[in-house]
């Protein structure tokens, strides 16, 4: 072969400068392209041999990696396709910058490097984001093929010459430029690796390394063992998700999950997702158990291409109430430039989303018909799924009404209907609507809890950090039915019936009450009514407006609601004018003593809400002292 040189003919003056402008900041995806454009070539080999079509020896499939720190140079090897002459000017030279001058005009204001690799065949030229100059040496399958060199500078003038392999394949040589010489060190490309090409199908040679083997047995019986030097072979060829359910144990899963997530604890469950029909869709999705740190807990999924993996953000392609969810997901149908706006506008991606969730809707349908026991014990880990998909999702909420269960303070389990059925009894207001009881805390509203439970009321565990959506979501879904947290209100106001407790005060006397617990209470927000309520009930309690307290929670949490969050704390503080104590108050006449008694009354409702801190404990504490 002669030796040619020419231009490679687009219309842009030098496309590498740009490329490397635009990718640079994720630049080692240049490894990723190039070892799965290897491994293509090895699948087209065998796939041609397996037709018929090439009857030579194929060898066992290989794609090596190899690092010369002193030349500094990278190389990747197949024994796949190989190339002649004529095809490298036809899939390097000329394919690959077909779309040349559309790519400088569509992607010059790109953020994303995933916007444009894979975009017009650029993936062999992710190589000059690294490279000086980059060398191709290749050998065709073809019959009496030669040998054939292409060489280019980053510039777009190219060489194309006699080559030097002797077998079948294709070596990509990288001459790494001096900015990028982070990737001349072993750990980073086997970082790199691990990262991009753990369950490849073409098993990845990356140098050698060293194991234990069994040496015979020493004199006293013992296994001996030796060093020995064996390939590094990076990848697993066949994960779990690329093989039947009926041909994997729950061991296999657990140990699938062991090697995606070292130190995690086990999963709770998982699904497998097999689907090739209106798209291609597999993958294997786990259940963690949940921890309150969500964010750590956060993109855990695994989006593959083919094997080939591409990131671990998949908003859009996962249901954001799923997004707990740990394992991978692999659909061809999802192209390797994945960009945001890519992920939104695409239907098959759409698809793959409601896919996703009726899978998981059925399965935890079919745990909870299965064996309600299990599904119950593993409750308080599914439970934040569950809350968040029927916030979320209109189909899932359908679905999971019949699964979704509360949980009341003696740890309970019933489903929606069920709880209706329970409480209705006892727990309709006098306008008919079904009130349900919860608390955020039971430690801190236990007496509140306590004071419920005395009326024959049941009390709702709503301790998640979803569970304030969750609450408001159920009011607007369930007919006639409100929500109140459980110190919301004093107990005989909570569900307001037509029974009537009286005061045994004469107007006079609440008046006179009212007075001395406003002196006593020196903190702004605090409103006091005097109220008729059982004799055993406690003398004071102190609480927040139920939509208020709702409102200011939900700003918390960000929900939109900042005009609440920044409204100053009100309370009520109801004096109960049936308590012996405000008969003791009234008793005397020394204002001193009544402030005391008030004092301590009102100290003793702020303790039992955590209320109660700093000089005022102090002086609470010192005044208990006193009165005893």
């Amino acid at each position: 072969m002669t030796t040619e040189k020419g231009n490679i003919s687009i219309h842009t003056e030098n496309i590498f400068p740009i490329i490397k402008k635009f990718l640079y900041s994720d630049n080692e995806i240049f490894l990723r392209e190039l070892v799965s454009n290897a491994v293509d070539a090895v699948q087209k080999i065998k796939r041609l041999a397996a037709l018929g079509q090439y009857n030579g020896e194929l060898g066992e499939p290989l794609v090596e990696v190899k690092l010369d720190e002193k030349a500094k140079t990278i190389t990747i090897s197949d024994n796949g396709l190989g190339m002649t002459a004529e095809e490298i000017k036809k899939y390097i030279n000329q394919v690959a910058f077909s779309g040349a001058s559309e790519f400088v005009e569509k992607f010059k204001d790109a953020k994303d490097a995933n916007e444009i690799i894979g975009k017009f065949g650029l993936g062999f030229y992710s190589a000059f984001m690294v490279a000086d100059w980059v060398e191709i040496q290749t050998l065709s399958y073809q019959e009496g093929a030669a040998a054939a060199k292409w060489t280019c500078d980053g510039s777009t003038e190219f060489e194309i010459a006699d080559g030097n392999r002797t077998t079948r394949g294709t070596d990509i040589i990288l001459h790494i430029n001096s900015e990028s010489e982070e990737f001349l060190h072993e750990h980073k490309l086997q970082e790199i690796l691990d990262k991009y090409a753990k369950f490849l199908p073409v098993p990845i040679k990356f140098g050698t390394k060293t194991t234990q083997e069994e040496d015979g047995q020493d004199e006293e019986g013992k296994t001996k063992y030796k060093s020995v030097e064996v390939d590094n072979i990076i990848n697993t060829t066949n994960p779990i998700w690329t093989k039947a359910p009926a041909d994997l144990s729950d061991e296999d899963y657990l140990d699938f999950y062991k090697q995606l997530y070292p130190f995690s604890e086990e999963p709770l469950f998982w699904i497998h997702l097999n689907v090739d029909y209106p798209f291609n869709l597999t993958g294997v999705l786990y259940f963690p158990k949940v921890k309150d740190d969500f964010d750590l807990q956060r993109n855990k999924i695994k989006l593959f291409s083919r094997q080939v993996f591409i990131t671990d953000e998949v908003k859009d392609i996962v249901p954001e109430f799923l997004m707990l969810l740990h394992g991978v997901i692999d659909s061809p149908d999802i192209p390797l430039n994945v960009s945001r706006s890519f992920l939104q506008a695409d239907s098959n991606v759409k698809k793959i989303n409601s896919y996703i969730t009726k899978k998981v809707a059925d399965k935890l349908a079919e745990l909870f018909n299965k064996d309600r026991k299990a599904y119950e014990e593993k409750w308080s880990n599914i439970g934040l799924f569950v809350k968040y998909g029927m916030i979320s999702e209109e189909k899932f909420y359908e679905k999971a009404k019949d699964f979704a269960l509360l949980t009341n303070t003696q740890n309970e389990n019933f489903t929606l209907e069920e709880y209706k059925e329970k409480i209705k009894a006892e727990q309709t207001d006098k306008n008919g609507s079904l009130v349900y009881l919860y608390t955020t805390d039971p430690d801190k509203q236990d007496g509140f809890i306590q004071a419920a439970n005395k009326k024959g009321y049941d009390v709702l565990l709503m301790n998640s950090p979803i569970d304030g959506h969750f609450v408001s979501s159920l009011e607007q879904k369930l007919e006639k039915t409100l929500l109140k947290r459980v110190d919301a209100s004093v107990t005989n106001q909570l569900i307001e019936k037509d029974e009537l407790h009286e005061s045994v005060l004469s107007d006079e006397q609440s008046t006179q009450v009212k007075s001395i617990f406003e002196k006593a209470i020196v903190k702004p927000g605090f409103s006091v009514e005097v109220v008729g309520l059982s004799p055993d009930d406690a003398p004071v309690t102190i609480t927040m407006d139920e939509f208020m307290r709702r409102m200011k929670d939900m700003a918390k949490m960000g929900g939109g609601m900042s005009f609440y969050g920044n409204m100053p704390d009100s309370y009520k503080v109801a004096i109960n004018g049936n308590h012996k104590l405000v008969g003791k108050i009234l008793a005397t006449t020394n204002e001193e003593e009544q402030s005391k008694y008030a004092k301590q009354a009102v100290d003793l409702a702020l303790l039992s809400q955590g209320m109660l801190t700093g000089a005022e404990l102090t002086d609470f504490v010192n005044r208990s002292v006193e009165l005893i």
